[in-house]
């Protein structure tokens, strides 16, 4: 757990220093001083009397009392009794352990990082690491990296599964003017993880004086819904988040049956459960740190960008950018768009991109962003390319676009390309307190990337339509393994699932007195196969006894086959719903096109469950086959809310049944205002 004394240390212990700053203990004790650390500063070294300049303590037991943090840079063999001195005689409280050795390594490390957790744990300490690069904050600067980048209290809260990437996101992020409040290495995670670490900034979280702006880089989700949970309250309050999630896995490594089962995967779920908390999914340090970037100025309210440039090519990139990112680049004309042009060079345009050549004057800008700022209404933001041939300073430029940056009420990003050419005029401008995007295609992938993710949403279950009773009560009489049809059809009519009558039987005459109830055509499947397309146990419009009894003599005769299913004939799209469960996550609902079309097309939306109807539309939305469900060339649309209210009872149901680990309703007919489920398959595994 996260505490006072791991952020606010008022003496720290370096364990191992060194006098040579390129070993990390030396490098640590160098970077706490230069971050000129007010509190009190020990050290201790089995060799060393003094270690740069400071005295050494040749043994962690003559220390003085109380000593707030330690710093762990020894050998991973005698962590264990070294934390077992500091917690349990010194009354240390937080510590950082960046020596490797421990669970990453073997078993032997592992049980000696479960012992020092232990101990630990047993004092109510705080333990970073181990094997990690240590952390940052505005009191004091232990880790044994570089850069140290500024640190200010409204700057970003870093915090990261990998030490390496770490340092490289910092890098990257400086490059671009980011400024950081603190940074969390948590290496190993063996008591405190990016979770815990998130948990703490939400619970302590005070408007006005906490940072916006949380970075995350994981290598795994050990905690989802710790991490939705406070993801989802800090967004809701305001701010902002983006992360990295690496290590996606491969769906081919399940052993799924189901069309479900071979889709998901850990990351589906790991993009359903930011999508649900609202978190900015980003694949790539350098996108990170572009968000991350945007996250510092002002928030887009609207979708109407206004392009000022003095290059055209970078303009005609960004405006493509912006326009396939679903943002829009809107004309501007007008008595008041002539007057702008009149303040500018001839061969200048205002149509938007606002394009004022490449002799255009800081004068010349400031105009252009009052007119954006003030007398374009449907104007909600503004992005400014001003780079440089390398004939002149743009000192002067850059200065103006400082001020009109913070005068403005519109949102203005600034892309400085010229990162060569007028490199110490950006170094300026970034050392005002600025950020920039060098390049303006990955800016406007960030922007829009920012602006199509949802808000969170905390869905909460809804029992409408589903008797939970009958549910549990069908759940705890089967066994493991794929439900029998008949088992299938009571849990659809449980949760309120429109589905087709079907017959089942070993008995053909059962089969043709059913035939008479339904009407010709009919369609027959073989009972038993999984996959009956496969082995030819499906057929479709049989429409008379003769036919009826052949297909079921030779249905019956395929491999597995217990039964053979009938149904009435019916028409229309085939649909596709499904579900999945994540250890950790919950269930996991895919929708999309059903039928073939789900294999051909693989084009799915995903959601966490429980979904609301709102969720269910985003989903059906989303996927790249709307127009079919819309209707295209004259044909019948689909009615997406019948849709979307069956995607969120089958979410609901589920809730109440987690022995369920795969399910499938393929296809879903729809045509109008009808939906109905023609065929299903649930796999129960208790």
């Amino acid at each position: 757990m996260i505490n006072e004394q791991l952020l606010n240390p008022k003496s720290i212990v370096v364990v191992g220093a060194s006098d040579d700053v390129m070993k990390p203990g030396g490098k640590i004790l160098k970077n706490i001083v230069d971050g000129d650390y007010k509190g009190d500063l020990y050290v201790t070294n089995l060799k060393s009397d003094e270690v740069q300049g400071i005295k050494s303590y040749r043994d962690v037991a003559d220390l003085p009392q109380n000593v707030d943090l330690a710093v762990l840079a020894i050998a991973a063999k005698f962590c264990p009794q070294t934390v077992e001195v500091l917690a349990k005689q010194k009354g240390t409280k937080a510590f950082i352990i960046i020596s490797a050795g421990f669970s990453e390594e073997n078993e032997e490390g592992a049980a000696l990082e479960h012992q020092i957790v232990e101990t630990i744990n047993e004092v109510g300490g705080c333990l970073i690491g181990p094997n990690c690069v240590g952390v940052l904050t505005t009191n004091h600067s232990s880790v044994f990296t570089t850069p140290i980048p500024a640190l200010e209290p409204m700057g970003a809260d870093f915090i990261s599964g990998s030490g390496a990437t770490a340092v490289f996101i910092i890098e990257a992020g400086m490059a671009k003017g980011l400024k950081f409040n603190s940074v969390y290495s948590v290496g190993n995670s063996a008591q405190t993880g990016v979770e815990e670490v998130l948990e703490y900034l939400d619970n302590t979280y005070v408007e006005g004086e906490s940072s916006k702006i949380k970075l995350l880089y994981l290598e795994s989700v050990n905690n989802p819904q710790k991490l939705l949970k406070h993801a989802s309250s800090l967004i809701n309050k305001g701010c902002k988040i983006a992360a990295i999630k690496a290590g996606s896995s491969d769906a081919g490594s399940r052993a799924a049956s189901s069309h479900t089962g071979a889709l998901a995967s850990s990351d589906l779920a790991v993009d359903a459960l930011f999508k649900k908390a609202g978190i900015v999914r980003c694949y790539g340090r350098e996108e990170l740190a572009n968000v991350a970037a945007v996250f510092m100025l002002e928030e887009l309210k609207g979708k109407n960008v206004a392009i000022i440039t003095h290059a055209g090519g970078p303009a005609v990139m960004l405006t493509d950018a912006l326009s396939n990112g679903g943002l829009e680049v809107p004309a501007i004309d007008g008595p008041k768009a002539d007057a702008l042009l009149e303040k500018l060079y001839p061969g200048s345009s205002v149509a938007n991109p606002i394009d004022f050549l490449a002799t255009g004057t800081a004068e010349q800008l400031g105009d252009i962003i009052e007119a954006c700022e003030n007398d374009f209404e449907h104007i909600d933001a503004m992005a400014v390319v001003f780079g440089s041939p390398g004939l002149f300073s743009n000192a002067e430029v850059y200065k103006l676009l400082h001020q009109k940056i913070r005068d403005c009420k519109k949102p203005i990003y600034p892309i400085l390309p010229s990162v060569v050419n007028v490199k110490d005029d950006i170094e300026m401008f970034i050392n005002m307190g600025n950020v920039n995007f060098p390049d303006e295609v990955m800016f406007g992938n960030a922007l829009t990337k920012i602006y199509n993710t949802p808000k969170p949403v905390m869905t909460g279950l809804n029992n409408d339509g589903v008797d939970v009773a009958e549910v549990r009560r069908i759940i705890e009489s089967q066994q493991d393994g794929y439900a029998s049809p008949e088992v299938v059809q009571s849990l659809l009519d449980a949760a309120s699932i429109p589905r087709v009558r079907e017959f089942v039987s070993d008995k053909v005459g059962d089969l043709k007195n059913a035939a008479k109830e339904v009407g010709f055509p009919v369609v027959m499947k073989v009972v038993g196969p999984v996959h009956k397309s496969d082995v030819g146990g499906v057929v479709l419009n049989v429409d008379s006894d003769e036919q009826l009894v052949a297909e079921f003599e030779r249905m019956m005769q395929i491999q597995d086959a217990t039964g053979v299913m009938l149904q009435a004939m019916l028409s229309g799209k085939e649909l596709f719903v499904g579900a999945t469960y994540e250890p950790g996550f919950g269930h996991m609902v895919l929708c999309g096109m059903g039928g073939i079309f789900i294999e051909v097309l693989k084009d799915v939306s995903s959601g966490l469950a429980p979904l609301n109807q709102s969720e269910a539309l985003e989903m059906i939305h989303n996927l790249k086959s709307y127009k079919i469900i819309q209707g295209v060339r004259g044909q019948q649309g689909i009615d997406e809310n019948k849709y979307a209210e069956i995607v969120v009872r089958l979410s609901n149901m589920l809730c109440h049944a987690p022995e369920i680990k795969e399910m499938d309703i393929n296809p879903l007919l729809g045509e109008g205002e009808k939906v109905i489920a023609v065929d299903a398959r649930i796999r129960i595994e208790k």
